[in-house]
């Protein structure tokens, strides 16, 4: 619940308006659950909260680069994706009902994340919660008190309260005695100006806050359910009101064309899965030539992958982030030297230490701010220097790897290592290209078990408003998990919109074919 989960996280500062219509779901005869999915547009007139709140996220997005997770109960040498996920950036939207009888709320169903929580009628000091439908546990005949208090940090905000449980209808179906969280703090801006009221995740169970049991295990325990598998079909036809269809029991043959390739979950939590190299045009990347770890995650919009990558599609479809002068630095003074190592076929993770730029940890380098945290507060500045030019010396290694094996000449690389300094993702993780140039951009491809699964330009490029005011961006947005976890990609509704995907709980794998 990247991103973090959802990785969710941070991941972008995109902002939506949401327009609402009525929901239809019903329990067909084919024996599925079909939850009808809303798509928001974009608007660009909420996309000042994010930045309002840009500050906050960067600061959280620090704290979890140096090691230090939040958000969950678990292992605290992992990081927890969760805080990483900026749920403004989510389009997809459907309604449940919590209690009895049953008081509707409209949720994110989000497979980056596990836990159930909706605002509480005892959210009194929030301002968000009047803006939002709440749970009266005095009108529900099935309310059981719990009591016991939660908290789940994300990318741009925090939301706190305590466990309740009722029964949670979701579709025709009523999944009894469901744990949830009841959100009596939601200070962020973040949730002021969403248009959803609270998140259904659809993760595991290991990234539950609380231990609690997710909706879906319960969905199955019960027997409410035809097969331990759901589907999304996101529609990306923006002219159709319709956004999409959410399967639970099994998969609909009319949401995709041909055949699904499947993957094995590689860790429980997230759906996590291998993934093979990122394809740029037709040119590997090399930056996941031995594998990365990706999430499919219904939660967010984007696509979200480490900054070296995500600069290089930068550069090739001409979105303008920031101009690092870091990057530049680096380049400038240590760039030939990296390429001599490169060529003498030093050990590339070993060389931004061996230049002195960060200290190697046995697997990777790592920043020299990193190693003394009981010096933080006396060199901040200095630690976050080293921070920036220890990340950009281990992207630049990347770079000119990439460039070396498609036999660039030395001086094509230094100017291309320099041109992508000026194609860093901004901080607010957007990037800008010219929607006139959209016929003209090159297709980006990821390889999952063994097949090239294609964007275009039309799918992977975001339209905010309309006519001459339009502005297009980039659905790429830069996200730097750090192993074990990472790097990590987090394969948001840019991928599934185009690619069905099928969550196969029973046997643990993810599937994803060609969406009709």
């Amino acid at each position: 619940v990247i991103m973090g989960t959802k990785l969710k996280a941070a991941v972008v500062g995109l902002f939506f308006s949401f327009l609402f219509f009525p929901l239809v779901y019903s329990a067909s005869n084919d024996g599925f659950v079909r939850i009808g999915l809303k798509k928001m547009k974009f608007d660009q007139n909420n996309r000042l909260a994010a930045r309002l709140e840009s500050k906050e996220g960067e600061a959280l997005r620090a704290s979890i680069r140096k090691y230090h997770p939040r958000g969950k109960l678990g292992d605290a040498q992992d990081t927890d994706i969760v805080a990483l996920k900026n749920y403004m950036d989510a389009q997809y939207f459907g309604e449940i009902g919590v209690g009895t009888p049953p008081q509707k709320f409209t949720v994110i169903f989000d497979t980056g994340s596990s836990n159930l929580w909706v605002p509480s009628s005892k959210c009194y000091f929030s301002v968000p919660c009047f803006f939002h439908s709440k749970y009266k546990s005095s009108q529900s005949s099935t309310y059981k008190k719990i009591g016991k208090s939660a908290e789940i940090h994300y990318g741009t905000g925090a939301i706190a309260g305590f466990f309740s449980k009722d029964n949670v209808k979701v579709g025709d179906l009523v999944v009894k005695n469901q744990e949830f969280i009841e959100a009596t703090r939601e200070p962020s801006v973040t949730f002021l100006v969403a248009k959803f009221d609270g998140i259904l995740g659809l993760g595991f169970r290991e990234i539950s806050v609380g231990n609690s049991t997710p909706v879906w295990y319960n969905m199955v325990k019960q027997g409410l359910v035809k097969e331990p598998v759901f589907s999304f079909w996101l529609n990306r036809k923006t002219e159709e009101e319709e956004g999409g269809e959410l399967v639970f029991g099994g998969v609909d043959p009319n949401h995709y064309k041909g055949k699904h390739t499947y993957v094995p979950v590689t860790q429980k939590g997230y759906w996590q899965f291998n993934m093979g190299d990122v394809v740029i045009d037709g040119k590997p990347s090399g930056y996941c030539s031995s594998g990365c770890a990706a999430i499919a995650d219904s939660g967010t919009s984007l696509l979200a992958g480490p900054t070296p990558v995500i600069t290089m599609i930068n550069h090739a479809i001409g979105a303008s982030g920031v101009v690092s002068q870091e990057c530049k630095a680096v380049v400038d003074q240590y760039g030939q030297t990296i390429m001599d190592m490169l060529m003498s076929e030093a050990s590339p993770k070993k060389i931004c230490s061996q230049i002195g730029v960060c200290t190697f940890d046995g697997t990777r380098g790592v920043s020299k701010g990193i190693e003394s945290v009981v010096d933080q507060k006396n060199s901040r500045s200095s630690g976050l220097h080293d921070d920036a030019m220890c990340s950009v010396c281990e992207m630049t290694v990347v770079w000119m790897q990439s460039q070396l094996r498609q036999n660039q000449t030395q001086d094509r690389i230094l100017n291309y290592v320099n041109e992508l300094c000026e194609r860093l993702p901004s901080p607010m993780g957007e990037s800008a290209v010219e929607c006139g140039k959209i016929s003209s951009m090159p297709k980006v491809s990821f390889t999952i078990g063994g097949k090239v699964f294609d964007l275009s330009a039309k799918e992977y490029i975001l339209k905010v408003g309309e006519g001459a005011a339009a502005q297009c961006i980039s659905g790429f947005t830069a996200l730097d998990v750090p192993p074990p976890r990472g790097p990590l990609w987090i394969l948001g509704d840019v991928f599934m919109g185009r690619y069905h995907t099928v969550f196969d709980y029973g046997n643990l794998r993810i599937g994803f074919a060609e969406a009709a």
